[in-house]
């Protein structure tokens, strides 16, 4: 891994999936360091991996770290031929593609700390269609009302200076994505989602990876905010259980619905790295029993689609 300190800028380059690919090797090398140091003990483990089609990645993992129980980090960029099947599955414009991002999910330890999510990605089509896509999304096993509002707070003015319309789109977006409709309700508190932002149609492409670019950072470093401030608080036996239950929740969105998973296996991408977003340990009970007014509830109410984090909760303490 590369030595760097400061959040990594888009170098020149011949073209732009070159320019967007060389800062997405350098934006993993980043986000490694800024885990790491949150961390304190953990390190990412790489490995490097070749596609069939063309291309490869860098997986890195942490794992037994003194927050993070398991966390990834991944880097790809693959190229090839689908079949015609999957290109339809998938909304292709052609079977032929390019595709890049950095993917990342971390999961604590401490059932206090949440579940984080995000994921920045550049596609082109054999037609030559080119588009950006991404998002972030918090999971908290215990919703705290303040963090939330604060965490929303924060993507909300980094869309702001993009575009005024990001964040209510985006928002909304997430609200739908990321909703397991066997169990009416959402993964966790939201955040942005956003696919197919297309050159020339949604934005010149400086603009657009700019875009992506400030999502990363907004997401390094309000993870690692919410890292340092809730690690060292004191939980039970059933906070942990209710992790592993809740952690389930994550593992059936993932499986079913998460269409980053669905892109992996359907161009015969590399497995261990496609399923590096399953939590290490979870549990499904039948009929778990949720207590009414027990702190299990009041997260269980926040697991809606059209919460006003801006609004709808008290001020932050953060």
């Amino acid at each position: 891994m590369s030595n760097l300190t400061s959040f990594p800028t888009a170098a020149p380059a011949a073209t732009l999936r070159a320019s967007v690919e060389a800062w997405l090797r350098e934006f993993q090398d980043w986000l490694c360091q800024q885990l790491e140091t949150t961390d304190g003990t953990g390190r990412f483990q790489e490995d490097a991996w070749q596609h069939h089609g063309g291309g490869g990645g860098r997986s890195r993992v942490l794992t037994h770290g003194t927050i993070i129980e398991k966390g990834g980090v991944n880097f790809s960029a693959v190229q090839g031929t689908m079949t015609e099947q999957a290109a339809r599955v998938l909304l292709m414009p052609t079977p032929e593609y390019f595709a890049t991002g950095v993917s990342v999910v971390q999961h604590p330890r401490s059932p206090l700390v949440p579940i984080s999510h995000m994921n920045v990605r550049y596609f082109e089509a054999g037609n030559g269609e080119a588009w950006f896509g991404g998002g972030l999304d918090l999971t908290p096993i215990y919703v705290n009302e303040a963090q939330g509002r604060w965490f929303h707070e924060q993507i909300a003015e980094v869309c702001a200076r993009h575009n005024p319309t990001y964040y209510a789109r985006f928002k909304q977006w997430a609200d739908d994505y990321f909703y397991l409709p066997h169990r009416q309700e959402t993964r966790g508190i939201g955040g942005l989602f956003f696919d197919r932002l297309t050159v020339g149609k949604d934005g010149d492409a400086d603009a657009l990876f700019a875009f992506i670019r400030a999502v990363g950072e907004v997401f390094g470093r309000t993870y690692t905010e919410l890292m340092r401030q809730n690690a060292n608080l004191p939980y039970s036996e059933q906070q942990k259980q209710w992790q592993l239950v809740r952690r389930g929740r994550y593992a059936e969105f993932n499986l079913a619905f998460d269409r980053g998973t669905r892109f992996g296996l359907e161009t015969g991408g590399r497995t261990e790295s496609i399923l590096m977003s399953l939590p290490p340990q979870v549990e499904w009970h039948y009929n778990f029993p949720i207590a009414p007014n027990s702190p299990e509830a009041a997260t269980q109410a926040w697991l809606r689609k059209g919460v006003d984090w801006l609004t709808e909760t008290p001020r932050p303490a953060c």
